[in-house]
């Protein structure tokens, strides 16, 4: 019998049948819904290119069986952006020069936005790069990360975080 897989992705549900009890959420997202902005890195959760929500909390999709989330809210980097209106945290790795060559970025963005809704980023530096810290960038752009986390974190706590794209 295929198991069958309910999910809410990006506010859509979905209902997808699993071939293989043993895929990944990662998997799941790229392959079976197409949604390709969540990135297959290391595979081993060390990378954190894979991060996406999972009922508002962040998570290596590559470490997640997807039959373990059954019933989850998924958000990916495809369901930040409202439109033409960029997520806070979209925005402002946009004005920090917060990505380089853009593998890692869509990890270290969903990393940024679950760090925020938990609280844990404060507008400490040192407290951002520690919450950040399980996502790799190897173009070393983690100065305009941090500043980008850190502006997000202000314009969110404000309520101005919305802004329209060029």
């Amino acid at each position: 019998m295929t198991p069958t897989l309910n999910l809410t992705i990006n506010g859509v549900p979905q209902q997808i049948a699993l071939d293989d009890p043993r895929a990944t959420l990662l998997d799941v997202l790229r392959e079976r819904i197409g949604l390709t902005g969540t990135k297959k890195g290391c595979d081993r959760g060390q990378c954190g290119a894979c991060t996406v929500l999972i009922d508002g909390r962040r998570m290596n999709s590559c470490l997640a069986l997807a039959l373990s989330h059954d019933g989850a809210e998924i958000t990916t980097i495809e369901g930040l952006a409202r439109g033409e209106t960029l997520h806070p945290v979209q925005a402002a790795f946009i004005a920090h020069d917060g990505f380089q060559c853009g593998y890692c970025t869509p990890g270290q963005i969903m990393s940024a936005v679950g760090l925020i809704a938990e609280g844990e980023a404060g507008l400490d530096p040192e407290r951002v790069r520690e919450g950040m810290s399980g996502n790799l960038c190897r173009c070393a752009a983690y100065a305009g990360i941090t500043e980008a986390v850190l502006e997000a974190t202000r314009e969110i706590a404000a309520g101005t975080g919305e802004r329209e794209t060029a």
